[in-house]
């Protein structure tokens, strides 16, 4: 196996919840090292969301894996000393601290641009360093709503949460890029850029297709369930035997394929009320009728068999056990397994795969696991660490 890519980078994480601890562990995952430092006694309050995972919070589990744990007092001046020592010898510094208190620790990125030249800063806030909302706190939920996202998801009768956390996960993702651009631009031209993204303007980026049709067209798209705003038909159909098949239509060509091999209905194809996109949308109804009707005629198996002829995307629709059975994530091997303070678990893959590259899947640490280990590293003799372990500072 050649050298993971982000081999030989430090990375330092004040950080909690998700998007921090998502944007870190995918640099860990391409072999940066990667020290979260915790608060002494809980750590990282997410590890105390569920004890679902051997008796581990399954978001930490998820988030943490290849990382080292340190435990550090920052309110404490020994524990921004060795804070102040990690970053000395760091490449990035993460943090998702709550509103002004990074700036109160010394953390900013004025001050550590200052103190340490070529270490590149990452701050990720709920709306933004600066501008009306700074000082608010955020969470995914809250922001969901903020963006308007919450408005679009659900049934016409009530609008929903999405099942995941998608602003913080969208946080982490453009935090990990902005990171890599950031030690790119240091790496090709020596200039250091502090990276920051907000929740709130990450999910923002995710709602550019509704905002633009809410300001152009006057109304937004309406909530339908797992149907489409813009394009029919969409959405999940009762089979004859009750199951759950999904399949939209994306163009003329395919509107053409449906009646003529599926439905085995040709009149329709030019049917005015059905022959284009917008027409459909139009008249969604009647679409569903028709739709309706012939999926409720046949099996959900020979419903797939009649639109894979008709080559029009189709599936069931799964749980979550359905999707953890996956045959695509077995064929093509996307399963690890990483350790746990609670013991082994799988693990799937990082997305991206880089030709020659396997990723890091080293365990995820303890509380304050490495906690000695770092600090000894750093110079510290074993009577300094109890003495710091005495007073609460680690």
């Amino acid at each position: 196996m050649s050298e993971l890519p982000l081999a030989g980078i430090t990375v330092v994480s004040v950080e909690q919840a998700v998007a921090a601890p998502f944007a870190t562990r995918q640099l860990a995952d391409l072999g940066a090292r990667v020290i979260k430092v915790e608060r002494p006694g809980g750590g990282d309050f997410a590890r105390r969301y569920d004890t679902a995972v051997l008796g581990e919070s399954s978001y930490f589990v998820w988030l943490n894996r290849s990382k080292e744990s340190l435990t550090l007092d920052l309110k404490s001046a020994r524990g921004r000393e060795v804070l102040e020592q990690l970053l000395s010898g760091a490449d990035v510094f993460v943090q998702n601290l709550a509103p002004g208190a990074a700036a109160r620790l010394g953390l900013a990125p004025g001050e550590l641009a200052t103190r340490f030249p070529s270490l590149v800063p990452c701050s990720i806030t709920g709306f933004g360093s600066t501008g009306p909302w700074a000082d608010r706190k955020a969470y995914d939920l809250l922001v969901q709503c903020q963006t308007g996202l919450v408005s679009l998801t659900g049934t016409p009768e009530a609008g929903a949460r999405v099942g995941v956390s998608v602003a913080d996960i969208a946080a982490g993702m453009y935090a990990y890029t902005g990171i890599l651009t950031a030690l790119y631009t240091r790496a090709t031209t020596g200039a250091v850029r502090p990276v920051e993204v907000s929740l709130f303007e990450a999910l923002a980026e995710w709602m550019n297709q509704p905002a633009y049709y809410t300001r152009y067209s006057g109304a937004q798209p309406q909530r339908l369930g797992t149907q489409h705003a813009t394009i029919a038909p969409y959405g999940a159909f009762a089979a004859a035997d009750g199951k759950q098949v999904l399949f939209s239509v994306q163009n003329e060509r395919e509107w053409a394929a449906l009646c003529e091999v599926a439905f085995q209905r040709p009149e329709l194809v030019d049917d005015p009320r059905f022959a284009t996109s917008s027409a459909r949308v139009a008249h969604r109804e009647e679409v569903n009728e028709v739709v309706a009707a012939w999926c409720g005629g046949h099996s959900s198996a020979e419903l797939a068999r009649l639109l894979d002829a008709a080559n029009i995307a189709n599936v069931g629709v799964n749980d979550v056990q359905e999707f953890l059975d996956h045959p695509v994530l077995e064929g093509r091997d996307r399963w690890r397994e990483v350790g746990t303070p609670g013991g082994p678990v799988p693990a799937l893959l990082p997305p991206a795969d880089l030709g020659g590259v396997t990723p890091r899947m080293d365990p995820v640490p303890a509380v304050g696991e490495h906690t000695e280990r770092i600090l000894a590293d750093l110079g510290r003799t074993p009577s300094e660490i109890e003495a710091l372990r005495a007073d609460g500072v680690i």
